[in-house]
């Protein structure tokens, strides 16, 4: 297992709003346009208010998954732009793979108690 994957595992399991956060900064966005892009990756299931975006935004800075890597002028408003480290990149991989377990696991428990998955 290489350091930075070592790292990565530490900082697992993600809160949800962490989760859409690092997603979302596959591309660098400022922070309304995170809040837009989880609206819209989530299928509006999920809307992230200014006190929670702003929340992991700062944990994720300190715990090293982003960055600020720039400024957008909006008006009279600055807005900081942020981007995804190779940190952060590990970690939504393996945040990513560890969900699918969870999904595929949850998958077979509906299969076996008689359940249906409503996609299905």
């Amino acid at each position: 297992m290489s350091d930075l994957e070592n790292r990565a595992q530490k900082l697992l399991p993600l809160t949800e709003a962490s989760y859409y956060v690092l997603v979302s900064l596959i591309e660098p966005r400022h922070g309304y346009g995170i809040m837009q892009n989880v609206s819209v990756i989530s299928g509006n299931q999920v809307q992230l208010g200014p006190g929670t975006l702003y929340g992991a935004l700062t944990n994720l800075v300190k715990q090293g998954l982003i960055e600020r890597v720039g400024e957008q002028k909006s008006g009279n408003e600055r807005r900081k732009i942020y981007a995804l480290t190779d940190l952060g990149k590990e970690v939504v991989g393996l945040e990513s793979q560890r969900l699918q377990a969870l999904a595929q696991i949850g998958r077979q428990v509906m299969k076996k108690i008689g359940l249906t998955l409503s996609e299905e």
